[in-house]
């Protein structure tokens, strides 16, 4: 299974978008070169133009080229529970976790993975963190209980992993609030 993947004209490089087409021509990030990738394009029929931070230019949400309108890439954090935390909380639904336990609690969690992933879609996420762990993925794979977080500049979605697709959740741990402290 190839770790080189070509969708709606973006070419994807082991989860890290790497570069788009335009006609037979792969413009790619020059931090990408190496002969996998260029035997890959060739095998494709596509011509490299090597070039620098395409890749950051497509995680900001740049359209180039062939590709279609995207919206941009967020970062993803993957939670699970930390090993210690109440084996009853592990591996259940929702509903079942605010039953028993109340809302999660990111002090109960732990960062299974952070970074970049070719995708925003929950399924797909889901899909990538089980069967072909990203690259810096040190957890199980993807389950019930764990929390995908999607974050960019303005701020993160958390989404709880459910028996049957996410429930979006409320994450906010102590160090994610701000206080204020008033004093004279």
């Amino acid at each position: 299974m190839s770790g080189i993947s070509l969708k709606n004209g973006l070419i994807s490089y082991y989860g890290n978008p790497a570069g788009y087409t335009e006609k037979e021509k792969a413009v790619v990030d020059s931090i990408f070169r190496n002969d996998e990738l260029s035997g890959w394009l060739k095998s494709h029929s596509l011509t490299p133009e090597w070039t620098d931070g395409v890749m950051e230019r497509l995680l900001a949400g740049e359209r180039m080229g062939g590709m279609e309108a995207a919206t941009p890439l967020k970062n993803v954090r993957i939670w699970q529970l930390k090993p210690d935390v109440d084996i009853l909380k592990k591996f259940i639904s929702y509903e079942e976790m605010v039953r028993q336990f109340g809302e999660p609690s990111p002090e109960d969690y732990r960062i299974a993975y952070d970074g970049q992933l070719d995708t925003n879609d929950l399924e797909a996420i889901y899909a990538r963190c089980n069967i072909n762990h990203p690259p810096g993925y040190n957890g199980h794979s993807l389950s019930m209980s764990d929390v995908v977080e999607l974050y960019d500049a303005q701020g993160s979605e958390y989404h709880y992993c459910d028996r049957f697709g996410f429930e979006q959740i409320s994450f906010e741990g102590p160090e994610q609030t701000q206080t204020m402290d008033m004093g004279m």
